[in-house]
């Protein structure tokens, strides 16, 4: 991936990896006391893991959770804004291994489309919006993960990681941070008619949604309607609407100056207690305080 680095607000910054162009892999195993690098995006894959950092602040695009004693996130868009924050955290022995990586998705001759690799492009591809693993998933590859930066052959390196890779691929638990809203993700659906209603809720997020609009796009009874989209996406239609909401919220809260009552009537809210309380039960703080967490880790030079 080359080509100039993304237009971002000044508060973020764009890193410039160790990783070079001949590179498959750079290996970051480091032992700390805190976390003091600013939030920040770059143009390389990224595996972060991280234990004892229990109370420690993640943030990715618009997620913002407080992690426990161990964290394992996969990043694979160069545009999603992430950090670690201390927070809460009083660990005096953090272990963090951070893992770059450029593979290529996107040619028709990439290795990574073959049938042997399906699950590990899937995620790869998931991944776009950040994707945290469980407990599980962690547990089962953190002695391979340990072992990385101590193997000096780099084919033998490569090897390891791509089983780090694949255990992940197939394991249970894995789960998107980021909204498509914020990340500006476009993820393809087996159904047209779910397409079409996720692109009119895109087009018309700010406005009052309706279920019988909805269905009648879909060409459905709205009790029909309403089964078939928790089917093909795992959420109730309300679930979606207020997720996309609040992900353009969001990125409003990012990228503008706008006050939080602006924003919250420009995203289809006319009520600011109730946007500030679903903001809240969705991301874990509220609007001010998640605007603050990105302006707290800006950059002075």
């Amino acid at each position: 991936m080359t080509g100039p680095p993304p237009q971002l607000p000044d508060r973020i910054l764009y890193e410039i990896t160790p990783l070079r162009d001949k590179d498959l892999l750079y290996i970051a195993d480091r032992h700390k006391k805190e976390f003091d690098y600013p939030i920040h995006t770059h143009e390389v894959f990224e595996l972060n893991f991280v234990e004892h950092a229990a109370g420690v602040r993640r943030i990715v695009g618009d997620s913002s959770e407080i992690i426990g004693e161990y964290d394992m996130v996969l990043i694979t868009s160069l545009e999603l804004e992430h950090v670690w924050m201390q927070n809460n955290c009083k660990s005096d022995d953090i272990h963090e291994i951070t893992i770059q990586f450029n593979f290529d998705l996107t040619s028709d001759n990439s290795i990574f489309t073959k049938t042997p690799f399906k699950s590990i492009h899937s995620m790869l591809n998931e991944a776009r919006r950040g994707l945290a693993f469980s407990m599980d998933s962690i547990m089962k590859v953190y002695t391979s993960l340990l072992q990385l930066s101590s193997i000096s052959d780099p084919f033998e390196v490569f090897m390891q990681f791509l089983s780090i890779l694949h255990t992940l691929s197939v394991s249970d638990g894995m789960r998107t941070l980021a909204t498509n809203s914020y990340s500006k993700v476009v993820i393809e659906e087996d159904s047209q008619r779910i397409l079409k209603v996720k692109n009119y809720i895109t087009q018309n997020y700010m406005r009052e949604l309706k279920l019988k609009t909805l269905a009648n796009i879909a060409c459905m009874s709205e009790t029909a309607f309403s089964r078939f989209f928790k089917l093909h996406t795992g959420r109730n239609i309300s679930e979606y609407i207020t997720d996309t909401r609040l992900g353009y919220a969001a990125r409003l809260l990012v990228d503008s100056d706008k006050s939080v009552a602006e924003i919250c009537f420009r995203c289809g809210y006319n009520n600011m207690s109730n946007f500030n309380r679903i903001f809240k039960r969705k991301k874990g703080c509220s609007p001010s305080e998640f605007r603050d967490y990105y302006h707290q880790t800006k950059i002075i030079l």
